[in-house]
């Protein structure tokens, strides 16, 4: 059974269709990158997927489970909307931390507010609140920021920032944990600092959604690429055959620039 299956996903703001007839699947443990220019449509199928919007038609499925379906209005209840979030982790292009918070208080925060909602939270609250500690701590640690929890967003470098990011989104142990463009914040240096971590999810067997402009990462790390241009899925497959023989045209226009800027390498 996949993990996770989009079908005939579509989304129009105003007038403008910016997702057309979106379908594809993925299994467990598999990367999938999703590449293609600004404003093809990649940062909102993301959204959608997540349910900071709200897809016109199609269905998302996870696990079998039927998130969304335009057909059934009983899956569009907004009092459903944060349970299904749970199933994905999202980390932003530009970290959205809350700065008045530590990056441990904001690893611990969504498990905290998840915990208070418990019938028996107020008879385990000690308990349950040292457990949320111990995997917000341990999650730092595997980020590298065992030294950095204390530390607030504004003293942290922006690799940091958004390991912190990584951590927090993995803290709720999501089904799917879904990038959007996640280096496209940081200087070179600090770019290999956060793929070098999301190289060793996708070791660990991730499950991930990875939006992203570095071709060597997407081809190198993905078990799958999507090509995206104006709202539709224009190729889809292997990296060795989206990335290196694409078949589409417009695929290789894209692709060509990236070549020219050594993106390859």
């Amino acid at each position: 059974m996949a993990v996770l299956e989009v079908q005939h996903i579509q989304k129009t703001f105003e007038k403008t269709q910016v997702l057309k007839d979106i379908s594809f699947s993925m299994e467990k443990g598999q990367t999938v990158s999703i590449i293609g220019s600004s404003g093809s449509g990649k940062t909102t199928l993301l959204r959608c997927l997540n349910f900071l919007e709200k897809p016109d038609s199609g269905v998302i499925r996870v696990n079998g489970e039927t998130l969304f379906d335009s057909d059934d209005p009983s899956t569009g209840k907004e009092s459903e909307i944060r349970r299904k979030r749970l199933h994905f982790g999202l980390v932003f292009q530009s970290f959205n931390l809350f700065p008045q918070y530590t990056a441990l208080q904001n690893v611990m925060l969504a498990g905290q507010l998840l915990a208070k909602e418990a019938p028996d939270y107020k008879a385990h609250k000690k308990e349950r609140l040292l457990q949320i500690e111990l995997q917000a701590k341990e999650l730092l640690n595997q980020m590298g920021l065992a030294d950095r929890m204390g530390n607030y967003p504004h003293q942290l470098s922006g690799g940091q920032c958004q390991r912190v990011a990584i951590a927090r989104a993995l803290a709720l142990t999501p089904d799917i944990l879904c990038f959007d463009e996640p280096t496209s914040a940081l200087d070179p240096e600090l770019t290999g600092e956060v793929l070098h971590v999301i190289q060793e999810l996708a070791a660990k067997e991730t499950t991930m959604i990875i939006v992203t402009h570095e071709m060597a990462f997407a081809r190198d790390v993905a078990d799958s690429v999507i090509f995206m241009d104006d709202g539709t899925i224009l190729e889809q497959g292997a990296p060795k055959d989206v990335i290196e023989n694409p078949k589409e045209e417009r695929t290789k226009q894209f692709l060509s620039r990236f070549h020219q800027e050594k993106h390859f390498l």
